[in-house]
């Protein structure tokens, strides 16, 4: 992926008075009372609109929320507009729909500086088909588009890909920036050694990080669920524990592939068993070749975890996706929270550490490091993407710098 151009190449003279149709990730959660339970996302999306006020833009928001079928009130994006507001220090105006005429006078009337909110944008069908027409409609609105909503990247949607056609410049924003640098950086160019931590319950829906990281890292360290599928392409007995059984052969073939590369693969060596998969269940650590049956692992153990870390204090860039067991569970949680300690422990030292999106930033933010680390991804989907070495449509769509 070139480099693209950012909103940080745009001056007073580009945006005082012109209206900029800016791709938000406001997709937070909401509780029964409209309530938002947490306002990362929307804390992420300030430097970007402030930029753009400090400018004398006129700003047009637009976000999904959810997957709304049609216009559905409890996916309004109007519960977000208290703290938007607040978090900009200004009048966030609420649009009710977010095409037409009606919106299109609420943007002639915004003074230089003021913010406008689309609603959501999902309320369209046309929107995820990334129908030419609605797209042109939203472009309508303004003289400039920029994207900022890398956890949406990965989708060519109208507001995501579509109109990026019709408005010129079209750049991406800080987040999207940060984002890019970090992740596409960090694949692409990385300080050495390199290393990558996965985990999460399945193989399945990690191969393509694992077959994409295998050319660029010099370790990868296996946890989560993922590894009793491993175990067993070895011929030891898993217990109950989580397995793919058609995944066995490509299990083996990763092994044999890391080899080949000159990886060290590292699998856990002792795991933390359950005889039930509930937080309070008994549990014991056992060597991971000796997994009893009826029972299955939930956690890597002290010895693994000891590995792990001697591994990682080799390092000079750590990736990490997805946890090292049930971290949901506190008795099962050790694994998680020990790589977390010890990432944000590595960041201290110059480490540059990035946290690629998904379970991990909750398990990180859980032990409350979030900020401790070089960066953390906003994006899921996108991020496992990218880190697949995938395209992504809504990137593509932004002017080269």
């Amino acid at each position: 992926m070139a480099t693209k151009r950012s909103v940080g190449t745009l001056k007073e003279a580009d945006l005082k008075g012109k209206s900029v149709f800016v791709r938000v990730d406001l997709n937070v959660p909401l509780d029964d009372n409209s309530n938002i339970t947490d306002d990362t996302r929307i804390r992420a999306a300030i430097p970007t609109i402030k930029y753009l006020m400090e400018n004398g833009s006129r700003v047009v928001l637009c976000s999904h929320l959810g997957r709304p079928k049609g216009v559905t009130p409890k996916f309004s994006l109007k519960p977000l507009v208290p703290r938007l507001s607040e978090l900009l220090g200004v009048e966030v105006v609420m649009a009710n729909d977010s095409i037409d005429e009606e919106v299109q006078k609420l943007v002639a009337g915004l003074p230089e500086g003021g913010v406008l909110l689309l609603e959501n944008v999902r309320f369209y069908k046309e929107e995820e088909k990334n129908d030419p027409e609605f797209a042109k409609k939203l472009a309508a609105l303004a003289d400039v588009y920029v994207n900022d909503a890398f956890g949406t990247a990965h989708r060519a949607h109208a507001s995501t890909e579509g109109v990026a056609k019709y408005l010129k410049p079209s750049v991406a924003g800080f987040l999207m920036q940060k984002e890019l640098d970090y992740l596409v950086g960090a694949v692409a160019n990385p300080k050495k050694p390199f290393a990558a931590i996965v985990g999460g319950s399945k193989v399945s829906t990690k191969i393509g990080v694992i077959e994409s990281l295998l050319s660029t890292v010099d370790i990868l360290l296996l946890g989560g669920g993922m590894i009793f599928t491993f175990y067993k392409a070895q011929g030891h007995s898993v217990g109950s524990s989580l397995v793919e059984e058609d995944k066995l052969d490509l299990a083996k073939s990763l092994m044999e592939k890391a080899k080949a590369k000159g990886v060290s693969l590292l699998l856990p060596t002792d795991v933390v068993i359950a005889d039930k998969f509930a937080p309070d269940a008994n549990s014991k650590i056992v060597a991971a070749t000796a997994i009893p049956d009826g029972w299955m692992g939930l956690d890597i153990g002290p010895d693994s975890i000891k590995t792990f870390s001697e591994a990682l204090d080799t390092t000079k860039t750590i990736i990490w996706n997805g946890p090292m067991g049930v971290f949901e569970f506190d008795k099962f949680a050790a694994g998680t929270e020990a790589v977390a300690k010890q990432l944000a422990e590595l960041s201290g030292k110059g480490v540059t550490t990035i946290i690629g999106g998904g379970d991990s930033v909750a398990a990180v933010e859980k032990v409350g490091l979030a900020d401790k680390m070089s960066h953390i991804s906003t994006g899921g989907g996108a991020s496992l993407e990218l880190l697949e070495g995938k395209p992504l449509p809504g990137v593509l769509a932004l002017d080269d710098a």
